[in-house]
């Protein structure tokens, strides 16, 4: 699990992990969530590089997907890239 961030609210401390910020995410980007949950999260990205990258990523694949413009793939690049993550899964597995 990712590690956890803090922020002082009076007293208590209040902490938001990688793992929820992973799940909150999509309300982040649909701009659906409270204030307070914003902050947190916010405080979070700036203080964690990877999940910073995911939202970046995540907001990028949106936008891909919403172009009107589709491009067609080479012919083969799947058979290709299936066969590339078939290696790579393989040497992580090592």
């Amino acid at each position: 699990m990712g590690q956890a961030h803090w922020i002082k609210k009076g007293t208590a401390m209040i902490t938001l992990s990688c793992e929820e910020v992973r799940r909150e995410i999509s309300n982040y980007l649909d701009d659906d969530m409270s204030p307070r949950m914003r902050r947190l999260l916010e405080v979070h990205l700036e203080q964690c590089r990877k999940c910073a990258v995911l939202l970046d990523s995540t907001h990028n694949v949106l936008v891909l997907l919403a172009d009107e413009h589709r491009f067609e793939m080479p012919a083969g690049f799947s058979f290709r890239m299936r066969h590339v993550l078939a290696k790579e899964f393989e040497k992580a597995k090592s």
